[in-house]
């Protein structure tokens, strides 16, 4: 009989870890976040009918990312285990802690005994009839709960887009309002660049697209306050584009008041450059027509020298100075000299 290889129980769940998060970081974004009238769930998806997000219970959503059949049957669980609450105890105890709670036992029990994990993250929300009220619970592949105030960011590069996020959400938003904060932090991993999970297969250029997605492209649902019963709806069709016209606006039009500053620079700038270089231009041109005037009077020098040392041979008082070089004969001429009217000195006629 021969003895199974062992493995010890760290070196094993580390494997799990990294094989689970390595499933997850491959998926697309999703933000969960409040605003005004209840909570906005977003993801990228182009399926209609394979969803992500969907309702469990009166006031309780679930959205998910990661492998479809697998958090496809945790939500199927998810709607028994409240319906079955709901019907032994009461609707009012069937609560978003709860349905989180379970996730985390169901999650934690298939981590552990089996021998592939869940490569699943999940989102469990209920609106409240105040937005103190309002829970948000994210449930890893491990089992682990975390309460979220107010917003979360979920698979792919969650890190990214929950940093862009967090600059943009601020309480009370509008759904518009809300709606466009959500895309635009879906869209941070394209300008950040590569993505802080380090995963191969990151979803970093699906994301980036994000800011330039239709409203067939996008999945997108509310918890709304206002409803009585069911409060979960879905948005979709002119709705929808209605609401991403009133969400981009914002940024479009802040845009052209951005662009024009470094245009005004680029104006002061070039008229700044351009009057130096005119006026080296000036100075150059002055100093080129003065350059004639004063060849012409070297000229008219070396003739005046010219006619001195030739008196001076004449006389004969003492040895006679060297002539100075005359212009030469290639050269034009520079203007009228003391030896005659063409430019070219000339000796005076005795």
């Amino acid at each position: 009989m021969t003895m199974p290889f062992y493995v010890s129980p760290e070196q094993l769940m580390r494997d799990k870890a990294d094989y689970a998060r390595k499933g997850v970081a491959r998926s697309r974004s999703s933000v969960v976040l409040q605003y005004a009238g209840g909570i906005l769930m977003v993801t990228p998806n182009a399926s209609s009918v394979l969803h992500k997000i969907s309702e469990l219970y009166d006031r309780i959503a679930f959205a998910a990312v990661g492998r479809y059949n697998e958090y496809e049957t945790l939500r199927k669980a998810g709607v028994t285990y409240a319906d079955v609450t709901g019907y032994q105890f009461d609707r009012g105890d069937v609560t978003a802690r709860g349905v989180a709670n379970w996730y985390a036992q169901t999650l934690g029990g298939i981590a552990t005994d089996s021998s592939k994990p869940y490569e699943v993250e999940i989102v469990v929300a209920e609106v409240g009839a105040a937005p103190d009220a309002d829970q948000i619970y994210r449930i890893t592949w491990d089992g682990s709960v975390t309460d979220e105030p107010g917003f979360v960011a979920f698979g792919g590069q969650a890190d990214q887009v929950a940093a862009a996020l967090k600059e943009k959400f601020s309480d009370g938003m509008s759904l518009a309002e809300a709606l466009g904060a959500a895309l635009d932090a879906l869209a941070a991993p394209s300008s950040g660049g590569s993505g802080a999970s380090g995963a191969p297969g990151s979803s970093g250029q699906a994301n980036g697209e994000a800011a330039g997605l239709t409203a067939a492209q996008l999945e997108v649902a509310i918890l709304d306050r206002a409803r009585a019963h069911r409060t979960f709806r879905r948005l979709r069709g002119a709705r929808l584009e209605e609401l991403l016209a009133e969400g981009r606006a914002p940024s479009a039009s802040s845009a052209p008041s951005a662009s024009s500053a470094p245009s005004a620079a680029g104006d002061d700038a070039s008229a700044a450059s351009s009057a130096p270089s005119a006026s080296a231009a000036g100075d150059d041109a002055s100093a080129a027509s003065s350059a004639p005037s004063g060849a012409g009077d070297d000229a008219s020098g070396a003739g005046d020298d010219a006619s001195g040392s030739g008196s001076a041979g004449d006389s004969g008082s003492g040895p006679a100075s060297p002539p100075k070089p005359g212009p030469r004969s290639d050269e034009p001429p520079t203007g009228p000299a003391a030896g005659g009217t063409d430019g070219i000195p000339r000796p005076p006629a005795r």
